[in-house]
């Protein structure tokens, strides 16, 4: 079975909503897959389809490291 690209089941106003929240340290993945039914590894793929490649892996390293000092973060 083929892989769905998210990107094209979402409209342009959802796609830039979930990369907001997403860049936001206010909202969870929890809360983006509550809202809009992306998982965080399909959440990880929009943004770095969205992303330029230097803002992704940014975003990455600075979720990775809020993930590792508290205990529910994204």
């Amino acid at each position: 079975m083929k892989k769905t690209d998210i990107t094209t089941s979402l409209a342009d106003e959802d796609i830039s909503e979930i990369v907001q929240m997403a860049i936001s340290d206010h909202d969870s993945f929890a809360q983006i897959e509550m809202l809009y039914g992306l998982s965080d590894s399909q959440v990880k793929t929009l943004m770095r389809k969205t992303l330029k490649r230097g803002s992704y892996e940014a975003w990455r390293k600075r979720v990775r490291e809020f993930g590792d000092r508290r205990a529910h973060y994204k």
